[in-house]
């Protein structure tokens, strides 16, 4: 009887212990809204893209198999809240304001911000000069806030897109005036048919008052251990060169981001 109960109580130790391992894996959250060339997803239904490859590496770094979870873009801080998911990978700009309710590991690359507008040879984008027009911004990010806070007072309409994709359709169609989002997807959109047709770049946007402290995986407020695993990973794929030889297959990115330095 003592063996028996033994036994069981083995058996249910293993258990246990399989089911925490099987719920081990990272799950690392994408917003769902494609944003070429760092996330989207090829024909076959695979995530790719500069921040699949980043993970990819950053993951391998830390001996830690991820899964990868797909996530409305106004959604994913919720999810993260919720244990949906456990790191938010989705090129998420550092803000004080989203540093209330989350936390960050270090950046793992900064970007700016470019202002593409109808192709007329006019870089005026002050905030006056624009009142009247259309802004189109994918909304949650820092670019809509610069937006509502820089334009939308000077009398510009503010049209926000649940993805970029849209933004650049609409001004590419003639239903916007202007679009402000990051310069590395903006360099893409300028190179398209599409883009080249239309629009042309106004101005770069590098305040950090605007764009945060850079782009950051985030995680939920007191995940202190998994945060030090992050930023030890981070540290360790820029010491490797394993950053410097992503962005090498992103073209497009080659002057649109800075990852971190060894």
């Amino acid at each position: 009887m003592r063996k028996s109960l033994k036994a069981l109580a083995l058996a249910a130790a293993l258990t246990a212990l399989q089911a925490g391992l099987a719920h081990a894996d990272l799950k690392i959250g994408f917003a769902a809204e494609p944003f070429p060339p760092f996330s989207s997803k090829d024909a076959s239904g695979k995530w790719v893209g500069w921040e699949v490859d980043a993970i990819d590496a950053v993951c391998k770094a830390m001996n830690e198999k991820c899964d990868y979870v797909e996530v409305a873009w106004d959604g994913i801080i919720p999810a993260l809240q919720s244990n949906t998911i456990d790191v938010i990978w989705s090129a998420m700009s550092i803000t004080p304001k989203r540093r209330e309710i989350i936390d960050f590991s270090d950046p793992y690359y900064r970007t700016t911000l470019f202002v593409v507008g109808p192709k007329n040879g006019d870089l005026d984008v002050d905030s006056k000069h624009l009142s009247g027009k259309t802004i189109g911004v994918q909304g949650a990010t820092v670019s809509a806030k610069h937006a509502e806070e820089s334009y939308a007072p000077a009398g510009a309409q503010i049209k926000t897109y649940a993805t970029q994709d849209e933004a650049n359709q609409d001004i590419a169609s003639g239903r916007i005036d202007y679009t402000i989002a990051s310069a590395a997807v903006m360099s893409g959109f300028l190179k398209t048919e599409g883009g080249q047709a239309c629009c042309e770049y106004k101005a770069t946007i590098d305040d950090p008052k605007v764009l945060g402290e850079g782009i950051g995986a985030g995680l939920r407020k007191g995940d202190g251990a998994l945060k030090a695993k992050i930023d030890a990973a981070i540290k360790a794929v820029a010491k490797s060169g394993e950053f410097d030889k992503i962005t090498a297959q992103y073209p497009e990115l080659k002057d649109a981001i800075t990852t971190p330095k060894p």
